[in-house]
């Protein structure tokens, strides 16, 4: 797939990264130099470790797997939920729910609850009950959408996380490391990315700058998709 040029990424605002005082030491590979006391991303880094990861995805998705879309910030949410569903891959955009990975037991209990009360609720069962409890289920219904609606048809671990922001994801991080699924991520000034299978340092503060990495993974994981082979398509097919 076509890569962006550096002056589109530098249009974006993809090298801006953060002031000197919240740098992260090991992102120095990754930093070109410093302009009024904020670091500039090397956006030469920038565009190699980007066709790493793109191509780790697109392979990832040609091999049937499920990547876990994870944008945490409310301005961003948007992006990350259009892009995830366009492309039917899961994502988290309210807050990362801790045993996500680690206890996916009890996230595919909370997937069943929810689909248990929209089920009773669509065959007229709430009408049993008094007005005041059926706005409490309604509420309830409402509570677990807002956790789980972006996985409930996640049936088991995924592959691989595709992360925006490193900082609120941190507890998302740590899980896959026990899980040992490699991530995919923007990392920025002041992210450590030693755990992060397939950086890529970009700034993850900017709309424009987010939505350009993220469109092009989502493009990755498309090419993915149309690249299966028959047999492959056919056992995804059989296991959903």
């Amino acid at each position: 797939m076509k890569l962006p040029t550096i002056s589109e990424l530098f249009k974006a605002g993809v090298h801006f990264g953060h002031i000197r005082s919240k740098w992260h030491p090991k992102m120095a590979p990754y930093i070109y130099t410093t302009k009024d006391t904020v670091h500039i991303i090397d956006l030469e880094k920038t565009i190699e470790k980007l066709k790493e990861a793109l191509d780790y995805l697109k392979n990832l998705r040609k091999r049937e797997g499920v990547i876990l879309f994870i944008g945490l910030k409310p301005q961003i949410e948007e992006i990350i939920k259009e892009k995830a569903k366009e492309i039917k891959m899961p994502y988290v955009i309210e807050r990362w729910i801790g045993g996500t990975l680690t206890n996916f037991s009890v996230i595919k209990g909370l997937i069943e609850k929810l689909e248990k009360l929209e089920k009773e609720k669509a065959s007229g069962e709430f009408s049993k009950y008094t007005k005041k409890e059926q706005i409490q289920l309604d509420q309830k219904i409402n509570k677990l959408l807002k956790i789980v609606e972006g996985i409930r048809n996640l049936k088991k671990l995924p592959e691989a996380l595709f992360i925006i922001d490193c900082k609120k994801a941190k507890t998302a991080i740590q899980e896959a490391k026990r899980m040992a699924i490699p991530i995919v991520a923007m990392v920025d000034t002041n992210v450590n990315p030693e755990n992060i299978a397939w950086p890529i340092p970009a700034n993850d503060d900017s709309i424009r700058s987010v939505k350009m990495i993220v469109d092009l993974a989502a493009e990755a994981i498309k090419e993915g998709e149309k690249e299966k082979t028959p047999e492959t398509q056919q056992a995804e097919t059989t296991k959903s």
